[in-house]
């Protein structure tokens, strides 16, 4: 899995746009490579993570325990439907090839604003529907989407500027929005 998977979570960290003091969160952390990867490039911040196994936190906490043992990292087996933070934890936050798993996506994603803080940013990547690939996996486990629906999801969140960039054949990311305090407030 860590092994297939490298492409992507760099490539969603590099959409991110990390800054040093910012505080991230990785939805489906897995191995914790990605985690300790992220931590590499916030120094001043700090990056938390939630997977729905038990047995990859155990995996993960053991691969980050240097970053945990200095209070970098902070790892919990979670649900991304209801997150275990307060509102506004983190600047930026990112999920690769979970979306998938998501029923219904509009609640993961309106958690996942709720965490952010305004003009916090997310980074999806994902195998959009109608690729080839997407055709070997279960269709009742997986559920593909096109990048339509992920724009359509991502508004109906409440999600701005939203932006597309094709990374491989088979792999989309999506860098989404929160808006800014300014904004919000305008349109409040």
């Amino acid at each position: 899995m860590a092994v297939e998977t490298a492409a992507a979570n760099e490539a969603a960290l590099d959409f991110l746009h990390l800054r040093a003091s910012d505080r991230v969160l990785e939805i489906g952390f897995g191995h914790g490579r990605t985690i300790e990867r992220a931590a590499k490039r916030v120094l001043s911040g700090s990056v938390a993570g939630i997977d729905h196994s038990e047995a990859m936190l155990r995996a993960a906490r053991r691969r980050c325990s240097p970053l945990i043992a200095d209070g970098r990292v902070q790892l919990q087996c979670a649900d991304s439907a209801r997150l275990p933070f307060p509102n506004g934890s983190f600047e930026k936050a990112l999920g690769v090839h979970t979306l998938y798993f998501w029923q219904p996506p509009a609640a993961h994603l309106r958690e996942l604003r709720r965490v952010l803080v305004p003009g916090g940013r997310l980074v999806l990547a994902f195998r959009p529907a109608g690729t080839g690939g997407a055709a070997d996996f279960p269709p009742n486990v997986y559920t593909f989407h096109t990048a339509d629906d992920v724009h359509d999801l991502l508004m109906a969140a409440d999600f701005t500027a939203i932006e597309f960039v094709r990374h491989a054949p088979e792999l989309v990311l999506a860098a989404a929005h929160v808006p800014p305090l300014e904004s919000s407030q305008k349109t409040s």
